[in-house]
């Protein structure tokens, strides 16, 4: 374990708390921790997840405007995806992995490239689901952390491992609080029509 694995550990794991318990100041502390972390998968030749982080903090910039301005120069509401979203991501996102793994696999000197690969693909979807605060980006995190565990324990990365053992937990509790979120949104806005009516 070194300070910048401790380091990255911990901006991301306060990231991640907030992200599930709704609050806009998951994007930049999520910020800081994907640039620590962009740095630690380096040193180590995950090079899939040095891109990954690299397209977290892109997308945390875009994530956190939208969170607060995102519906119209209002906060972006918490509501589900729908199926055809996810009827196109899910075998967009198997195909992508599969090619992605490919190219690390013959090009380069990538660990566990498909493994790798897949971590950074339902990451993206997972953060995309995210920026358009959708619950289902939470059952997407929870497939990407029950790979990431494995492989980061595997390369000896065991904090890191132990975080995301965490962050799997998380997702599921964030998965149940962001749907009572909907709910209570949702009949938030229907109540003043009926009271109309």
């Amino acid at each position: 374990m070194t300070p910048l694995e401790i380091a990255a550990n911990a901006f991301t794991a306060v990231a991640i708390f907030l992200a599930g318990r709704n609050s806009v100041h998951t994007w930049w502390t999520g910020i800081i921790g994907c640039s620590l972390f962009g740095i630690l998968f380096a040193q180590n030749r995950l090079y899939a997840d040095v891109v990954l982080q690299v397209f977290f903090v892109a997308t945390s910039l875009l994530g956190w405007w939208r969170w607060l301005r995102g519906r119209q120069g209002a906060p972006l509401p918490v509501t589900h995806a729908g199926w055809r979203t996810l009827a196109w991501m899910v075998p967009a996102g198997v195909a992508a992995t599969a090619a992605y793994g490919a190219i690390l696999h013959y090009y380069t000197n990538a660990y566990a490239p498909f493994v790798d690969s897949a971590v950074l693909v339902f990451s993206v979807i997972a953060q995309l689901l995210m920026m358009g605060r959708r619950i289902e980006n939470w059952p997407v995190w929870l497939l990407v952390n029950s790979i990431a565990v494995p492989l980061y324990a595997s390369r000896g990365l065991y904090l890191t491992a132990v975080l995301y053992a965490a962050f799997w937990v998380n997702a599921v509790v964030s998965w149940i609080w962001w749907r009572k979120l909907a709910a209570r949104e949702s009949g938030a806005a229907v109540a003043p029509v009926a009271h109309t009516l």
